[in-house]
């Protein structure tokens, strides 16, 4: 019998470091390592980006089930997702410029 894994807030920390994990080997992935073909190099990415998809499904249903956690602790690629979707709008005003003082 296999013993349940604590879904706490330890484990989602651990989630979030291995998400991060991943997202730094899908990156060497596509800039550092050579195939032989694109086939091969798309296989390679497909295999990681679907354990990483899980792993960030996991995740945010332990954040929907309200497991604390610190907003520092968050994998970068979340970081950056959280930063765009609070970002202001493109249309927001900026302050007039100053006219040059007179010497």
């Amino acid at each position: 019998m296999k013993k349940e894994v604590p879904r706490d807030k330890f484990y989602l920390k651990s989630l979030h470091q291995e998400i991060d994990f991943f997202d730094r080997k899908i990156s060497y992935l596509e800039n550092f390592t050579q195939f032989d073909t694109d086939a091969e190099r798309d296989a390679a990415r497909h295999k990681l980006v679907t354990k990483r998809a899980s792993l960030a499904e996991t995740a945010k249903i332990l954040v929907a089930d309200g497991v604390e956690f610190n907003h520092s602790e968050l994998p970068r690629s979340f970081q950056a997702a959280e930063a765009a979707d609070q970002k202001p709008p493109s249309s927001t005003v900026l302050p007039a410029a100053q006219p040059p003082l007179a010497v």
